[in-house]
């Protein structure tokens, strides 16, 4: 080749080189301006549209067909489901009614009984004072209950029923209340003597001060020792009664002051005034003719609890709940307010089961201060993300946080019906994650 000829064919290559890296600098660029953009983006939970914050509007739909869809079959009968990404609401619709046997329609501001909803709010009640010194992950928890001193442990029952113990190995420490694993029974499985006797001691009563639950806790064995087992339980009523302890405040009031009205949820609390009532969206059960019914078995809402339970007495709404939720998306704060320090939310969506009582979880999850967290999504089975976080009412409520894609996703339906709830809670899953687009 002529000298004149290989100059130009050099600069040619040189020239498309040098395109081609500026086309790579030019897309590297704007995936970085998406991620600064999403990243600084204001936080405030206004509406935005799907697109915006890469969720597809077309494949969000899915979400109202399938909720209209469980409606229709009478699985439920009425679901308010919210997605927010990004700090901006992108999906927040209502389909299906209050209440069976009217018509009055399920509202986005209808009010839900969340029940153990209220666990990670509690939770995070706790990791405030926490961050107040209060107590720390290895204290015995005797050392803040003294009624918890020499607890017994359940190995059996005689010809007459009675159980046989014995005494606790070690104390239960605050880690292991946090966590499930202190040992603690609860009130949903009647068969097993230890739950049995909460439920027959009536341990579990709003209409008594949360220092007659401790008194009465403080005489019942455990269903396990400490650290070995995680056993969902009563850890978090006991939880609520520690808020009070180290605030010097009624629990309620604590929540109220410290977290509700600075978060903005104007509509969740331990009761519904008589003003909202009509907002109450009502828990049903099956039917034996088929359908739903209207479970008449339920406390007055409007009821002002002297023992409210931080482990399920909570009233909430799906807007109010996303600011819960937001505030932990956002590393503790939501629209200025300064709830936790950023170090404190990630713990509170890390594991702290110790690896003993992990071996009683489910396949790639664990616990963290205050919710269900996935470790390995794979061995979960589920689409979520490493490290998302969750839990669920005994009524059908449910949610999600997905740090990963930076997004929850609340859902309120009031079916008492768990497994047919469940089915709902894993079909959204799917769908939202279908609709996420970059």
């Amino acid at each position: 080749m002529q000298p004149r000829r290989l100059e130009d064919a050099k600069k040619k290559i040189t020239g498309f080189v040098l395109a081609a890296l500026l086309a790579v600098a030019a897309v590297t660029s704007l995936a970085e301006l998406r991620t600064v953009s999403a990243a600084t983006a204001v936080r405030d939970l206004a509406a935005a549209t799907p697109e915006s914050v890469g969720v597809s509007a077309q494949r969000l739909r899915r979400i109202d067909d399938a909720m209209k869809k469980a409606v229709d079959e009478k699985r439920t009968a009425g679901v308010v489901t919210l997605l927010t990404r990004h700090g901006k609401v992108v999906h927040h619709n209502a389909v299906g009614v209050k209440d069976v046997r009217k018509s009055d329609p399920v509202q986005k501001d209808s009010i839900f009984r969340i029940y153990s909803m209220s666990k990670p709010i509690t939770g995070a009640a706790m990791m405030m004072l926490y961050e107040e010194g209060k107590w720390r992950l290895d204290d015995p928890v005797s050392r803040h209950i003294p009624e918890f001193a020499k607890l017994q442990v359940l190995t059996g029952t005689n010809p007459d029923g009675s159980p046989t113990t014995e005494p606790a190995r070690r104390q239960m420490t605050m880690r292991e209340l946090m966590t499930h694993t202190a040992g603690l029974g609860y009130v949903l499985n009647s068969s097993n003597p230890v739950d049995r006797m909460i439920i027959q001691g009536r341990v579990l009563d709003t209409a008594a001060p949360l220092q007659t639950m401790i008194d009465k806790l403080g005489k019942l064995p455990l269903m396990a020792q400490p650290g070995t087992r995680w056993s969902y339980s009563i850890g978090v009523d006991v939880q609520g009664y520690l808020v009070e302890k180290f605030s010097g405040m009624k629990f309620d009031e604590f929540l109220r002051t410290r977290l509700f009205e600075p978060l903005g949820m104007k509509d969740t609390a331990f009761y519904v005034p008589q003003e909202k009532v009509s907002r109450l969206a009502l828990v049903h059960n099956d039917s034996k003719a088929g359908g739903l019914e209207v479970d008449e078995n339920r406390p007055d809402p409007k009821v002002v609890p002297l023992g409210p339970s931080g482990g399920g007495g909570l009233f909430s709404t799906a807007m109010d709940y996303a600011r819960f939720t937001e505030m932990l998306l956002n590393g503790g704060q939501l629209n200025g307010v300064r709830i936790l320090a950023p170090r404190t939310v990630e713990m509170m969506r890390t594991n702290y089961v110790n690896p003993e009582a992990l071996k009683t979880m489910g396949p790639g999850t664990g616990w963290s201060l205050g919710f269900q967290v996935v470790m390995d999504a794979a061995a979960a089975g589920v689409p979520e993300s490493d490290g998302s976080y969750n839990w669920y009412g005994i009524a059908g409520t449910w949610f999600w946080i997905d740090p990963k894609e930076d997004f929850a996703f609340i859902g309120m339906l009031q079916n008492q019906n768990l497994g047919t709830a469940r089915q709902i809670h894993a079909l959204s899953r799917n769908l939202v994650y279908q609709a996420i687009m970059d």
